[in-house]
């Protein structure tokens, strides 16, 4: 057996294929990175939609509530009309003081008129909450209240029911609904 041949090494190799082996690993691991990024975001972002439809099905249901409340009760236990003060959660319409130039949507503040719903939504959200604003008489259809003699049923009382919900303290939903009383 000759043994020079084994010891020998050919003349015409020189890493070549080492090189362009750690620049497809290389090439490959980017590859794995940009997929698991995406991946990631599309996590997040199915998380946030589940967040936000548990946060609006909890309004919805404070909104619903609320407008049960007005149909069964009507306008039992709000202020005084006019008064644009709040009992509980049963606010009057907001005065023209109240209106002014800085004028903020009482949905938009935070205040002792916010009512907690009786809507029971486990452990997933914020209990809802809601108030309900009268809004005064409004005609039942076009032009009733210029008719004459003018028709018993033409004007009706007109609430705002606003409910809001925030789920896992991510997701705020704020659900407004105009209602006419009986």
């Amino acid at each position: 057996m000759n043994t020079n041949n084994l010891t020998r090494v050919p003349r015409g190799q020189s890493g070549a294929a080492l090189m362009v082996v750690l620049i497809l690993l290389l090439v490959m691991t980017l590859l794995g990175l940009a997929s698991l990024r995406g991946t990631l975001m599309e996590e997040r972002m199915s998380a946030n939609l589940l967040d936000r439809s548990l946060a609006f099905q909890a309004a919805e249901a404070a909104l619903r509530e609320a407008e049960a409340a007005i149909l069964a009760n009507g306008r039992a236990g709000f202020p005084a009309i006019g008064s644009g003060a709040c009992n509980g959660n049963l606010c009057d319409q907001p005065t023209e003081a109240e209106i002014g130039d800085g004028f903020v949507p009482r949905s938009e503040r935070d205040g002792a008129y916010w009512g907690d719903a009786a809507a029971d939504v486990g452990d997933v959200a914020i209990q809802p909450q809601f108030f309900i604003e009268y809004m005064g008489e409004a005609p039942s259809w076009p032009r009733c209240d210029s008719e004459i003699p003018q028709h018993p049923s033409c004007l009706k009382p007109r609430y705002r029911v606003t409910a809001r919900s925030t789920a896992a303290d991510r997701a705020q939903v704020v659900l407004q609904s105009n209602l006419a009383g009986s």
